[in-house]
C-alpha cells in the first residue's frame, strides 16, 4: 500500500509538498524524504506527533530515545513502520523540525493506494520555498518581543497571548492544488 502525505507550513503561505511512500516504510524514511524535498539537514533532531482532528499532539515518534519515563511507550523513527500508527485517510501529524522554537510542518495522510508498493519515497508535488530549518535566536526573540508589544497594545487580547495555535484548514484544500503536480 502507498500513503500520500500532504505537508504545509504555517510560516510560508505557498509552501506545499506531497510525498508518496510505502506503508511499510518507517517514520525515519518519511523524515528523510521530507528532508530531501526541503533541503533540510538530516542530522538535526526532530519528532513526529500523531494528532487528533484539532491538531492536538498525542503519540511522539522520536529520532532518538531521550530517556523518557519507562511507563511511556517510546516510538523510534527507525523502528516504527508507518503502517503501525497510520491506519486511516485524514490522519494528522506534526513534524517538529526545530526543537528550540517548536517550528513544524502540518501533515495529513490524504489517501492511500492499495495493491501497489513503492521502493523509494517520491515527492509528487513541490510548491514554494521551505522555511529555513533553523532561525537566528536573536531574530526569533526580536519577533517574539515585537508580537508581545503589539498584543499588549491591543486591548482585546489577554496580556499572556503570544501567538496563534490554530491552523488554517484551507491550506490542505486550496483550490486547484489537488490538480497540480510538480516532479522534483
Amino acid at each position: 500500500m502507498i500513503y500520500n502525505f500532504r505537508l504545509v507550513s504555517d510560516e510560508v503561505e505557498n509552501f506545499k509538498r506531497e510525498i508518496q511512500i510505502d506503508a511499510d516504510a518507517t517514520f525515519l524514511d518519511l523524515r528523510n524524504a521530507i528532508c530531501d524535498c526541503t533541503g533540510y539537514d538530516k542530522s538535526q533532531m526532530s519528532s513526529f506527533f500523531l494528532c487528533d482532528e484539532g491538531w492536538e499532539r498525542d503519540k511522539e515518534i522520536t529520532l532518538e530515545d531521550m530517556g523518557s519515563d519507562s511507563s511511556e511507550d517510546v516510538y523510534l523513527m527507525e523502528d516504527t513502520p508507518l503502517s503501525d500508527l497510520i491506519e486511516d485517510e485524514g490522519q494528522r501529524l506534526v513534524w517538529v523540525f526545530d526543537y528550540l522554537t517548536d517550528r513544524s510542518f502540518f501533515i495529513e495522510m490524504k489517501n492511500f493506494i492499495t495493491g501497489k508498493t513503492l521502493k523509494d519515497p517520491l515527492c509528487t508535488v513541490s510548491m514554494g520555498e521551505a522555511p529555513q530549518q533553523s532561525v537566528d535566536m536573536d531574530e526569533f526573540d526580536a519577533k517574539i518581543d515585537a508580537k508581545a508589544a503589539r498584543v499588549a497594545a491591543d486591548s482585546d487580547m489577554d496580556d499572556d497571548f503570544y501567538g496563534s495555535t490554530e491552523f488554517n484548514e484551507d491550506e490542505f484544500d486550496a483550490a486547484g492544488f489537488d490538480e497540480m503536480t510538480f516532479d522534483e
